[in-house]
C-alpha cells in the first residue's frame, strides 16, 4: 500500500507574467500589461496538477525563506500536496520571467535560485518518500546530478516519468528507467541531436525509444501527441479548445499522465487523459490556478466531439503505425 500516488521531484518558482502584443526581438523593448505573480515551476506545477485531479501527491523541492516561497507553499497546501519534502532556505526562491502573446504562446526565462541547491544528498535523505510512492516524476529545472540521484534511489516498484525540460543530453542510466520519457518537439530535437535525421515526429519517437527509455511520449501541441513503446507508435488525438495561456500546460499533461499510469491505465489511455487535462489548462490564465479538477476535466470531455475519452478521432484504430 502506497502513501502517495505520485512523488514529484523538481522545481518550484514564482512566475512573473506580463501580457504583450508581441514578444520582443533582440535589442527591442515592448510595452506590456500589468505584472502578475503566480506560483509555478515545473515540479510544483506537476504536484498541484496531480493533486487537483485527486492524486495523493508529495513534492520534493527547495524554496527560499521569502515571500515567493510562502506563495508557493500556500498554493501547494491549498491543492492538498504534502510538502514534507519541501526544503526552505539557502537561496532565494526561483523565479520565471514569462511573456504571453495574444495567441496564448509564451516565452520563459528561469532564474533557478533555490532550485539549484536541491542536491543529491537531499535526495538520499528523502528515500522514505520514494518507498512510499507509486510513481516518481522529475524534470530538469533542478541539477542533472540530482536527477541522476533520483534514479539511483528509485525502489524496484517505482515507475519513473521524466520530462527533460529544459532539454540537455541525458545519461544512459537515466534514459534506461524512463517509462515514459515525455518530450515536446524542441526537446526531442535537442536530445536526439545529430540523430534527428527526420522531420516526422513518429520517427523521433522511434529514435528516442532506441536510446533506451522503456517508453516515449512526444507532445505536439494542437496536433495531439504520439506514444511509443516496443509495440509501436500510437497517435493521440488533440482536444480542440480556444487557448488563452499555454503556461504550464505541459506540466499538467505530465502530471495527469503519470497519475493515470499509476492507476493501471495503459500508455495511450493515460496520454489521452493527459491531453484532456492539458487542454483544460490552456483555457485559463496562469499555471497552477488553471489546472482542472477531475470533475472539470470530465465536463470538458463531455463537451467536445469525437472519442475524447480514448483520445482518438472517430473511427481511428487503437494501435497504428503513425
Amino acid at each position: 500500500m502506497y502513501d502517495y500516488d505520485l512523488l514529484v521531484v523538481g522545481s518550484a518558482n514564482a512566475d512573473l507574467v506580463i501580457d504583450v502584443e508581441r514578444r520582443p526581438a533582440a535589442g527591442e523593448t515592448v510595452l506590456g500589461g500589468d505584472l502578475a505573480v503566480h506560483p509555478g515551476g515545473k515540479g510544483a506545477n506537476q504536484a498541484v496538477a496531480a493533486a487537483r485531479l485527486g492524486a495523493g501527491t508529495a513534492l520534493l523541492a527547495q524554496v527560499g525563506d521569502d515571500g515567493h516561497g510562502r506563495l508557493l507553499l500556500d498554493s501547494l497546501h491549498a491543492a492538498g500536496v504534502d510538502t514534507v519534502g519541501v526544503l526552505v532556505g539557502g537561496a532565494p526562491t526561483g523565479v520565471a520571467l514569462i511573456t504571453v502573446d495574444p495567441s496564448g504562446d509564451n516565452s520563459i526565462v528561469v532564474s533557478p535560485g533555490a532550485n539549484a541547491r536541491l542536491t543529491p544528498a537531499d535526495i538520499r535523505a528523502a528515500v522514505s518518500l520514494f518507498l512510499a510512492s507509486r510513481v516518481v516524476s522529475a524534470q530538469l529545472e533542478i541539477p542533472l546530478e540530482t536527477v541522476v540521484e533520483v534514479v539511483r534511489n528509485l525502489s524496484p516498484d517505482n515507475r519513473f516519468v521524466l520530462n527533460p525540460s529544459p532539454p540537455r543530453p541525458l545519461p544512459t542510466e537515466v534514459l534506461a528507467v524512463c517509462d515514459p520519457l515525455i518530450v515536446n518537439e524542441h526537446e526531442a530535437r535537442v536530445i536526439l541531436g545529430e540523430a534527428c535525421v527526420s522531420e516526422d515526429p513518429a520517427d523521433w519517437a522511434r529514435l528516442l525509444l532506441a536510446k533506451g527509455p522503456r517508453s516515449v511520449v512526444v507532445t505536439l501541441g494542437a496536433q495531439g501527441a504520439l506514444v511509443c513503446d516496443d509495440s509501436g507508435v500510437t497517435r493521440v488525438a488533440p482536444v480542440k479548445v480556444e487557448p488563452v495561456d499555454t503556461t504550464g500546460a505541459g506540466d499538467a499533461f505530465t502530471a495527469a499522465l503519470a497519475w493515470r499510469l499509476g492507476t493501471g491505465a495503459d500508455l495511450p489511455e493515460a496520454a489521452a487523459y493527459a491531453a484532456l487535462v492539458g487542454a483544460a489548462a490552456v483555457t485559463k490564465r496562469g499555471a497552477q490556478q488553471s489546472y482542472p479538477t477531475a470533475e472539470e476535466a470530465e465536463a470538458l470531455r463531455r463537451a467536445i466531439p469525437g472519442d475524447a475519452a480514448s483520445g482518438r478521432a472517430p473511427g481511428e484504430s487503437r494501435r497504428g503505425d503513425a
